[in-house]
């Protein structure tokens, strides 16, 4: 069996997106990929990512938001940012790390200001599936 591959997942917080692409590809693609989350400036995971995750059968309940500093020296076969912010701010990696951005939108800013929970939910599962395809496919993004 072939040596995964280490993929990172970048956000601002790490409280959505990356969780979620972490959690996905961890599901989806766990054969070809080790996977992982930080944030520039990490925050608790969104409630509501935990809830839309647990809708499709995962738990991402346990896991937790971190700093990129946090992973130290950690090599990354990739490195995916997944808000701008992030790709603005991505720290240097080795030059064997190969960099892809691929912007979703934030389901916490989106449902801020929504009333209606069910309204609110809808953000946070459209861009679930949306993160669930371009794992699904990432080898699109990979061999560009």
């Amino acid at each position: 069996m072939a040596e995964r591959m280490k993929i990172l997942f970048l956000c601002t917080g790490n409280s959505c997106r990356s969780q979620m692409a972490e959690a996905w590809t961890r599901h989806l693609r766990h054969d070809e990929f080790d996977s992982y989350s930080a944030g520039i400036e990490p925050k608790a995971i969104d409630p509501r990512a935990i809830k839309a995750m647990a809708e499709v059968g995962i738990d991402i309940s346990h896991q937790k938001s971190k700093n990129i500093d946090s992973l130290g020296d950690m090599e990354f076969d990739y490195v995916v940012t997944l808000c701008d912010n992030a790709k603005e701010s991505c720290p240097f990696f080795p030059a064997k790390t190969r960099l892809l951005h691929r912007g979703f939108d934030d389901p916490p800013r989106l449902a801020e200001k929504i009333a209606d929970e069910e309204k609110a939910m809808n953000h946070f599962r459209r861009v679930r599936d949306e993160i669930k395809a371009f794992v699904g496919n990432i080898e699109e993004d990979i061999i560009k």
